[in-house]
């Protein structure tokens, strides 16, 4: 397990937050996908944490964290927990990188403490409401994993051409299969309460205008769950925001184009963090 003398934990609300800490100067706060967890951000953490301090917590009810708190109702509750660990480490300034969730939630978090956060990385991610076709695809989805109360094998088969480019890399694929595969059942309710919270999410974009920060938006060419309209949509929504597409990429950057990625936030972040 990568990085596994780095990791902490912070309880709230009866839960434990587990998170990464690694890496000196100023913060970066890594947010990742849903189903996936902080090892998404591998190669970010190798290359950034040469020059900043990343704290890289893992979503409630995947990797090493705890149950969703009971009291959680929605990204924005989500934004709060990240606040609390911010707090938590006397952090009081930091730049947000989040992929799909991880920037729905960053964007949150964003708006609510704008005087803290310095900067906003978007990868793979979309700020407005889920369109209502897709929202009910994956709220199907959701309810029959709910119901068997296991990722059964013919689900992990729908789910993960979604995450990559057209010619994806086999390790990576099959990486993710076994992840989904040996998932904690008892993480399945966690599961299905953080999915329904992501796809029914608020419409953020009628705060955009508020985002008033530095922001880099990322979207993948082949990305099949965020689409590069999407992306358009919040660079035309957000003043001042910078839009970059990935070439020969699906959702998960991160890993597909980590070179490329990295190359990216270091150029930003080198004048806005």
């Amino acid at each position: 397990m990568p990085y596994a003398q780095y990791r902490q934990q912070l309880t709230i609300d009866g839960s434990e937050l587990s998170f990464l800490d690694i890496g000196q100067g100023p913060v970066l706060l890594l947010g990742h996908s849903y189903l996936w967890d902080s090892d998404m951000w591998a190669p970010q953490i190798a290359h950034l944490s040469q020059h900043f301090r990343c704290i890289v917590p893992d979503l409630w009810g995947h990797g090493f964290s705890g149950a969703l708190p009971s009291n959680t109702r929605n990204l924005r509750d989500i934004a709060d927990h990240m606040l609390l660990l911010m707090d938590h480490l006397q952090i009081e300034k930091f730049s947000v990188i989040g992929l799909s969730v991880g920037a729905m939630w960053g964007a949150e978090l964003a708006l609510k403490a704008p005087t803290r956060v310095q900067s906003l990385v978007m990868l793979g991610s979309f700020i407005g409401y889920e369109p209502e076709i897709t929202r009910d695809k994956y709220y199907a989805m959701l309810e029959v994993i709910k119901n068997e109360q296991t990722i059964s094998n013919k689900i992990i088969d729908t789910i993960t051409p979604l995450f990559f480019a057209n010619q994806a890399k086999v390790e990576l694929v099959e990486t993710f299969k076994q992840k989904l595969t040996h998932f904690d059942s008892g993480n399945i309710d966690n599961l299905y309460q953080i999915g329904r919270m992501i796809f029914g999410r608020r419409d953020t974009m009628d705060d955009a205008h508020l985002l008033t920060l530095p922001c880099l938006i990322m979207t993948g060419v082949e990305d099949k769950a965020r689409s590069v309209l999407e992306g358009y949509l919040m660079h035309d929504a957000i003043d001042g925001s910078e839009y970059v597409h990935i070439p020969d990429c699906g959702h998960i950057s991160s890993l597909e184009q980590a070179e490329f990625i990295n190359q990216r936030l270091s150029h930003f972040l080198s004048t806005n963090s």
